[in-house]
């Protein structure tokens, strides 16, 4: 608990900053970030997609992969920006960072508001609960079916999931980051919290209070389970830099480094490899 409070306090101090104004700044070119020799990259304090952790060094699936790109590119120094997750896409349209390095996932209504890399990583959902599951739920199905209230992250996809299953939103308690998860359930504000599996292994690690549902089934909608996909996000103006990044991307995934950094963070066989079974414009188009 006391790292997770330290990483709330960290990116709440940098939502606030981030919320004061900054003038009439522009989205830079890839030329110019080359030349100035640093990016501004955005995180969401969402372990193991992308965080900073308490020596305020950048780490994660995203900040690993995103610093090796940055190497290929010849862009020397990055700025690392930590603030919730609900922040990172107006973040980008009001040109507060260059890119963001959370696996945010690849959604036809986010591509209308950014623009996305093709998939660095592919992963499932999950869910966290009381110790004990005292209320027996293994589904985001199940609050379709019953009284029990069901937490989601604020800007997260888990909504549109849970739309689609028909758990009306009487049902769902949006909290502000990760942070506040464990409580929200422990104290049964809500029955559990639906996040991707690697999010909910995590926040099991850190208090005896939850655990992560045994025997979880991932959601159904239109006939197919969910799964999502990853991607490095930038603003709609950056599509010299979106592609360049994609360009370098696709060498790395290439590699035994790619694979062991994902690996290292959680990422199981099948979420490697299905982080190239579906394009961003597939996903895109939906």
């Amino acid at each position: 608990m006391p790292a997770i409070a330290s990483r709330l306090t960290m990116a709440l101090a940098v939502g606030v900053a981030l919320c004061a104004p900054l003038g009439a700044a522009q989205a830079a070119s890839l030329e110019e970030i080359k030349q100035k020799g640093q990016i501004r990259i955005a995180v969401a304090n969402e372990i193991p997609y992308g965080y900073v952790d308490l020596s305020g060094d950048a780490k994660g699936a995203g900040p690993d992969v995103a610093r090796q790109i940055m190497k290929q590119l010849g862009i020397d120094k990055i700025e690392w920006v930590s603030t919730s997750f609900s922040s990172l896409i107006p973040g980008l349209r009001a040109d507060h960072f260059d890119m963001v390095a959370a696996e945010m996932a690849v959604l036809p209504e986010r591509c209308n508001q950014v623009l996305f890399s093709e998939p660095n990583s592919s992963y499932g959902e999950g869910l966290l609960v009381a110790k004990g599951n005292p209320q027996d739920l293994h589904s985001y199905e199940d609050f379709a079916k019953s009284e029990h209230k069901v937490a989601i992250m604020a800007g997260a996809d888990q909504l549109e999931m849970l739309q689609a299953l028909g758990v009306p939103s009487n049902r769902m308690v949006t909290i502000s980051n990760n942070a506040d998860a464990i409580s929200t359930v422990s104290t049964g504000r809500a029955a559990a919290y639906a996040a991707t599996s690697l999010t909910v292994g995590e926040l099991a690690k850190q208090s005896d209070r939850v655990e992560a549902a045994a025997n979880f089934t991932d959601p159904v909608v239109n006939g197919s389970p969910v799964r999502s996909w990853g991607a490095f996000t930038f603003s709609l103006e950056s599509e010299d830099l979106r592609d360049a990044v994609s360009a370098e991307l696709a060498k790395f995934k290439e590699t035994d480094q790619w694979k062991e950094i994902l690996s290292n963070y959680g990422f199981s066989d099948t979420d490697i490899a299905e982080s190239t079974s579906r394009s961003t414009e597939q996903l895109c188009a939906g």
